[in-house]
């Protein structure tokens, strides 16, 4: 009776974590994914590496969410299940404070689990898959991003401006300042954007371009010049940052071994950030440890008791202030200070022991 009983209450925890993980995810993602649509109007980048780059993102909301929600859903369904009187059927049952704590505190080795899994393998393998999207991806909606009158340095080493719009499609007065390859700038007073045989092409008609290779300067006049734009870049930042990098990598560079990758140089430089990642991805993860215990608070007192609702304040308070620690001491973790990594990594330590041990004293006097 009593597993059932547990199993039963497990399962609306878990249902009311998956419900909101997911709704709130969606939601957070869904405002992430108006932010990101600078990629399609600011660097050109095209609508299937925008779905791509914000979808791979994904897990990286779910993953910070998770200590959050699993807070919330456990909280408000201990509460749901004090206000109808559930929780006495529990200690009818011969279901014990003590034993319904440790219940608590397996449903949190689960979870931690989950979030390690998470932390440390899903997220940094899908955030690099979004950079690579971005990095082996070129300007799709160059034409899109034609503003006259304005300078566009939107691509690396590529400046252009268009002085005006003669209708649609057409325009005057167009300059170029190329500068990735050979220092070469071009004028025209007239030009089109083009897509002949699926390449992005820029038509440029009468105008000069003055060549400086070699402080050599070479000027020859046109007619009609094509543009090739299918290779062009834009100036979207391409290398991986230490979040995306795998977590054996970071691992083995805070061991101070040598790494050096094409797409990761392993520096002291990098220290602090390599430090601080790892720590968010192998260490916090356990602060759901103390959720269990937070939320155990509201069973000391049955709601018919005074002290209930400051105690159902102090739980809630507890709570918040504890995961806002949580994601605070993130900073405190750096290369050089070898006090606030020990304090940082020792409080939820301390803590939880603390909490633990009332908790305990508590519930032999109820």
């Amino acid at each position: 009776m009593k597993k059932l009983i547990i199993r039963s209450f497990h399962y609306d925890v878990l249902k009311n974590f998956m419900i909101s993980l997911l709704t709130l995810g969606i939601i957070v993602w869904v405002i992430q994914a108006i932010n990101y649509l600078d990629f399609i109007s600011e660097d050109g980048h095209g609508f299937s590496v925008y779905l791509n780059y914000t979808i791979l993102n994904f897990p990286k909301i779910i993953n910070r969410l998770i200590p959050f929600v699993f807070f919330i859903s456990l909280f408000f369904t201990i509460l749901i299940y004090e206000n109808k009187n559930e929780l006495y059927i529990f200690w009818a049952n011969g279901i014990s404070k003590n034993y319904f704590l440790r219940q608590l505190l397996n449903l949190a080795i689960f979870l931690v689990v989950v979030q390690l899994l998470i932390s440390s393998l899903i997220v940094p393998n899908s955030l690099f898959k979004s950079r690579s999207f971005l990095k082996d991806s070129n300007i799709d909606f160059f034409s899109s991003l034609i503003k006259p009158g304005k300078f566009l340095n939107f691509a690396n080493g590529l400046t252009i401006f268009i002085n005006d719009e003669v209708k649609k499609g057409i325009y005057k007065d167009i300059f170029f300042d190329d500068t990735r390859n050979a220092s070469r700038m071009i004028y025209a007073k007239k030009g089109y954007f083009s897509n002949l045989d699926k390449n992005k092409n820029f038509t440029l008609i009468d105008g000069r371009v003055i060549n400086n290779e070699n402080s050599k300067i070479r000027v020859f006049n046109f007619d009609k010049i094509i543009i090739d734009l299918t290779e062009i870049n834009s100036n979207t930042i391409i290398e991986p940052k230490v979040q995306e990098i795998s977590s054996m990598i970071l691992l083995k560079c805070a061991f101070d071994k040598k790494i050096n990758r094409e797409d990761f140089f392993c520096d002291n430089n990098l220290k602090p950030k390599i430090n601080q990642e790892l720590f968010k991805r192998l260490l916090k993860p356990f602060y759901i440890f103390l959720i269990p215990l937070i939320c155990g608070i509201l069973i000391i007192k049955s709601k018919n008791d005074t002290r209930f609702k400051f105690n159902r304040s102090l739980s809630f308070a507890f709570g918040f202030l504890t995961l806002l620690f949580s994601e605070a001491s993130v900073r405190y973790i750096s290369y050089s200070n070898i006090f606030l990594n020990v304090l940082s990594i020792l409080v939820p330590v301390i803590i939880f022991v603390t909490t633990l041990i009332i908790l305990l004293k508590k519930f032999k006097y109820v």
